[in-house]
């Protein structure tokens, strides 16, 4: 089969990854389609996506219409006289006119073993499940939801395989099946609020999952403290221990109590601040201050009250922030000082 000319359409990593794919084969890329510059990160400045930069650097046409409903946009595609457009991760619907338009259609990269976890999220929700296989398929476009025939469905990549003898595949593609849906919802900065009543592993997979975006998160003193980081503790987690209270700070990080373990917290951002690893973070705030009351200072972490408790462990009856004694040794994971030998001090009024 000729080289194809193609169209593709992508923002995130994650598509800039299949772009390179396609660059690096013997097909023509003529155009990419991604979502406008927006302002982002602490300061607010305006970035390009991952995928305009790749594009940019190799000369490519970048086309960045807030949606493709417009006559215009779709003359500027038809006048690239396309042989396919490839979608992956773009974030904008994709119009029945504007599928109609390339010679042999549109083809999408979905990130997961479709019909399994269609949708805005499929690695997030596969993460967050505990799925232990994942994979992309490589399907042709309709108009619903991630419903269309497949072209390949395996866990590897796929794209550049599939568009070496696309007719054929296009002529093969397998309907999806009806059993085994499951929809992956978009992501919410609501639900990556943390609830250390869950299981340990269900809160490691979120954290996982919600990395980059929209990163978990507890709240301290009424604005989010986030977690990047965590890994799960070997501390065997007790009866009488709070979920969401402290368990021991080491050089690993913050080993936090939860529904039926511990996780340790690697990796926080808190307000205002950058993100810092807890082991460069505590040395240089071991001895207690203001600024270091949320986390050396914690005895127990935040965590939302909206899901129903373990049943072997009570429901928070409330949240409090302390501030261990100066003396103490913070790195010393034997280091747990009662409720009624540790002085408090409110950190919020501090």
């Amino acid at each position: 089969m000729k080289p194809l000319r193609l169209a593709f359409a992508g923002t995130p990593d994650f598509a800039a990854a299949s772009l390179q794919a396609v660059l690096d084969s013997d097909h023509q890329v003529v155009a990419v389609l991604t979502q406008p510059d927006r302002a982002a990160g602490r300061g607010k400045k305006v970035q390009q996506s991952p995928v305009k930069q790749l594009a940019a650097s190799q000369d490519i046409a970048v086309l960045q219409p807030e949606n493709l409903k417009g006559e215009d946009i779709r003359q500027q595609l038809r006048d690239l006289n396309l042989d396919a457009l490839v979608v992956v991760a773009y974030g904008l619907i994709i119009p029945q006119a504007v599928l109609d338009i390339p010679r042999l259609g549109c083809l999408n990269v979905h990130g997961s073993l479709l019909p399994r976890w269609r949708g805005a999220a499929p690695i997030q929700r596969a993460i967050t499940t505990g799925d232990t296989e994942t994979g992309n398929t490589i399907m042709q476009m309709e108009a619903g939801l991630d419903t269309g025939p497949m072209l390949l469905s395996e866990a590897l990549r796929l794209l550049v395989t599939v568009l070496n003898d696309l007719e054929h595949h296009l002529a093969n593609a397998t309907p999806q099946p009806d059993e085994g849906i499951t929809y992956a919802h978009k992501l919410s900065k609501a639900e990556a609020r943390l609830d250390f009543r869950l299981p340990t592993r269900a809160l490691y997979n979120r954290i996982r999952a919600f990395n980059p975006f929209p990163v978990s998160w507890v709240p301290l003193n009424g604005q989010p403290m986030r977690i990047w980081q965590a890994s799960e503790s070997p501390l065997p987690g007790q009866d009488n221990d709070e979920p969401g209270h402290i368990l021991a700070v080491d050089d690993q990080g913050i080993h936090v109590a939860t529904g039926d373990g511990a996780l340790i917290l690697e990796e926080l951002q808190l307000p205002g601040k950058r993100r810092m690893a807890v082991s460069d973070l505590l040395p240089a705030r071991c001895a207690i201050s203001v600024s270091a009351c949320a986390v050396t200072c914690a005895r127990s972490i935040t965590g939302s009250t909206s899901s129903s408790p373990s049943p072997s462990r009570p429901a928070p009856s409330r949240f409090a922030w302390h501030c261990w004694p100066a003396s103490m040794n913070c790195g010393s994971a034997t280091a747990r000082p009662t409720p009624s030998s540790m002085p408090t001090r409110n950190c919020a009024a501090s």
